[in-house]
């Protein structure tokens, strides 16, 4: 079995996706969710699947004999960061390289990097006028969203499209291709 270990800080609508598209597949299986917001909403989604949850701390993220350890005991050959928002450490890209996947609600390289996510990215496509819009799937260095892009899907902004409508389009985009993204990347590349 290959093992996923998911990273959100949040809503957990991505890594409940995750869970439901591989719970019954013959070869991958998520085995962890590691979250830095013990208020986040994808804690009780998990629950609901029987997946542990491992909270941590900023300090703790920085420290490899801590956190590093405790990632390392889900032996997972891919993280996903499924709504993550922290910088990974240079410490877990280089201890798992090419095995850490993030998605961005964004056509890379535009509107990417540090303060880049959910709705900031959404109104930022709206007020600057647009014209496509969509997703970006990448793997994670250690800078903020500038990793390879394995996938990217886009789709065009309408003149009466708003944040909101572009938001529910980006959600639509990412429920279909992001498992199938991870499932690609695990079977080929690990």
């Amino acid at each position: 079995m290959k093992n996923i270990v998911l990273f959100a800080s949040g809503n957990g609508t991505n890594a409940e996706n995750i869970c439901v598209y591989f719970k019954s597949h013959p070869s991958i299986r998520v085995v962890a969710l590691f979250c830095n917001n013990p208020q986040a909403g994808v804690i009780a989604k998990m629950k609901l699947h029987a997946i542990p949850v491992e909270l941590f701390t900023k300090a703790e993220l920085q420290d490899p004999n801590l956190l590093g350890k405790r990632i390392e005991a889900y032996a997972p050959d891919l993280i996903v960061l499924a709504g993550f928002l922290w910088l990974i450490p240079s410490y877990l890209v280089q201890q798992y390289p090419y095995r850490i996947l993030n998605i961005h609600p964004a056509l890379l390289p535009a509107f990417g990097g540090k303060g880049m996510y959910g709705m900031h990215v959404h109104n930022a496509v709206i007020e600057q006028g647009a014209k496509t819009h969509g997703i970006t799937i990448h793997l994670v260095n250690e800078r903020y969203d500038e990793g390879t892009y394995l996938f990217q899907q886009s789709f065009n902004v309408k003149a009466d499209d708003t944040a909101a409508t572009v938001a529910a389009k980006i959600a639509v985009l990412e429920m279909t291709h992001f498992p199938k993204v991870i499932e690609q990347h695990l079977l080929e590349n690990t």
